[in-house]
């Protein structure tokens, strides 16, 4: 029992350690990177895709800043699933309100059934797309851009070696839900891995077309779940890296409860399992952010029950230093992530006593709720998105099962909740 009293506490404590030591690798870049933006003549012509099923909190404020962006030439290509969507009406009524010219809206024609929903939307716009376009970006509904978010993304393109550009997302924690200050607890360790690993993120994301053509992403786009989490090990087979762009990163104000958010990492976790160059990191992070800290409670409670008072003394410390250690790792975060905020134009979360105890609260509500949906996603050969249901054979053997069109009735009760 003291040996593994002993080793827990050094776990806990070297695993804070490295963490930090990670973080503080991001927050160098994300303040030392200049900004990089061409002049007007210098940017290529660019294609802005935008795939919708169901109508996202901020949907009309995603479309107004989409439309309005401080760039020379790009269109904005939106794809909805299908004419009885809800986001059909929105997208017609913000686009008739602004009377936007640089925009083409069409329903998803053909339905594949070995892909995801959005990977066929963005090959019918693929298809549809003529040889001008030098670079296409990618976003989701759930990313309400910057008026210079597009000439950040595509600049550094200009690079020869940089195939791709993108951001990452950064949500509030004052949230009025658990599973929102869960989310935003478990985002903080996410941003700072995904920049580690050079993972993209499909909500803010440009890549050159002729890469698109040359590394066969669009053959492979045609029969996959994921449409951004293998873009790392094409392009680095190819001699070409992702650059992650500090400016980029866009706050998230939508709202989720603990059920939906579950759901949602038990996507993601399958994702990572199928697509991800790095899974193994993954189970190995989510292991030591998880399994020591839980086993460390469960020690604590025992040496209380057996009256092992040094035992349990030793254990409430080693925690409580990790514990605090990771709330003011994410106050830190927080409070550097806060300029690009700003500069964006974009509200600041205000982080009030009863917030940052909340936040202390979440940070072992997350480890097992993230533990709990890594244990589902290893056990789960289907998914559900938004009402469709595929089946999970392998990362090139997806098939749509279920399908039909998004409907009015299937939006949450809260306007604010993420789908």
């Amino acid at each position: 029992m003291e040996a593994l009293t002993i080793f827990l506490s050094k776990s806990l404590l070297g695993w804070l350690a490295i963490q930090v030591c990670l973080a503080l690798v991001f927050l160098l870049y994300l303040h030392l990177s200049r900004k990089n933006s061409l002049p007007d003549e210098q940017l290529p012509k660019t294609a802005v895709i935008l795939c919708l099923r169901g109508a996202d909190p901020f949907l009309s404020e995603c479309l107004r800043s989409l439309l309005t962006q401080n760039y020379p030439q790009y269109n904005l290509k939106l794809v909805v699933d299908s004419q009885t969507d809800p986001a059909w009406q929105i997208a017609h009524d913000t686009i008739h309100q602004l009377g936007a010219t640089n925009v083409e809206i069409n329903y998803l024609r053909v339905i594949r059934h070995n892909c995801s929903l959005k990977c066929s939307a963005l090959l019918q716009v693929f298809a549809e797309l003529d040889d001008s376009y030098e670079v296409v970006a990618f976003v989701d509904a759930d990313t309400v851009v910057h008026p210079n978010w597009l000439r950040e993304l595509v600049s550094p393109l200009a690079n020869s070696k940089i195939g791709a550009t993108t951001g990452n997302r950064w949500y509030v924690p004052t949230g009025k839900y658990w599973g929102s200050v869960v989310r935003y607890s478990g985002n903080v360790s996410t941003v700072v891995q995904m920049f580690l690993f050079g993972i993209p993120w499909g909500g803010t994301l440009a890549i050159k077309t002729e890469v698109m053509r040359q590394t066969g992403m669009l053959d492979m786009w045609g029969k996959v779940l994921n449409e951004d989490l293998m873009m790392h090990k094409v392009l680095k087979k190819h001699g070409m890296q992702i650059k992650f762009v500090p400016s980029l990163m866009m706050l998230n104000c939508e709202e989720s409860d603990l059920l939906g958010l579950i759901d949602h990492l038990k996507r993601l976790f399958l994702y990572s399992r199928l697509y991800h160059p790095q899974w193994i990191a993954i189970v190995g992070d989510v292991i030591s952010s998880i399994l020591f800290p839980t086993i460390t409670i469960v020690l604590l409670l025992v040496s209380l029950w057996g009256e092992q008072w040094q035992t349990a003394a030793l254990l409430f410390r080693a925690y409580s230093i990790y514990t605090l250690g990771l709330l003011l790792l994410m106050l830190t975060l927080e409070i550097g992530v806060k300029p690009v905020i700003l500069a964006q134009g974009q509200p600041v979360a205000k982080l009030s006593v009863g917030t940052i105890f909340k936040m202390l609260l979440a940070i072992p509500l997350t480890q097992w709720v993230y533990g709990l949906a890594l244990i589902s996603s290893l056990l789960r050969s289907t998914v559900k998105w938004r009402g469709a249901i595929y089946r999970v054979q392998g990362p090139w053997n997806i098939r749509l099962v279920e399908y039909q069109a998004y409907d009015f009735l299937d939006q949450p009760i809260d306007s604010k909740i993420s789908l």
